[in-house]
């Protein structure tokens, strides 16, 4: 399992509902496709700007390749087209041994 980080930075406060709602509807197609193992669209508190979205992929190349290819991704692209420039970082990264032993 790999793990995704896109950064946005959706400047227009009044752009930003639209943004939460596109991702909304974009999310059905992370839903149906089997290489996303699960994803989540945090928002910033201290910079209300700041969007991270995080996305569990089987692997690097069934992301790029399985999903890019595939039936989900031009209604998922569709979705949020409109955001693409506002991405500051779209980068894949493995985890390291460093994780919590779980709930306190």
């Amino acid at each position: 399992m790999i793990v995704e980080y896109i950064r946005y930075r959706i400047a227009e406060p009044e752009r930003r509902a639209d943004f939460e709602k596109a991702y909304t509807a974009a999310a059905q197609q992370l839903d149906l496709a089997p290489q996303c193992l699960g994803y989540e669209l945090s928002h910033g508190i201290e910079e209300p700007e700041r969007y991270i979205l995080r996305i569990e992929w089987s692997s690097v190349e069934d992301h790029e390749k399985g999903f890019r290819g595939g039936p989900h991704f031009p209604p998922f692209l569709a979705e949020i087209r409109s955001y693409i420039g506002d991405i500051e970082e779209m980068k894949h990264y493995t985890r390291t041994s460093v994780v919590s032993a779980g709930p306190r």
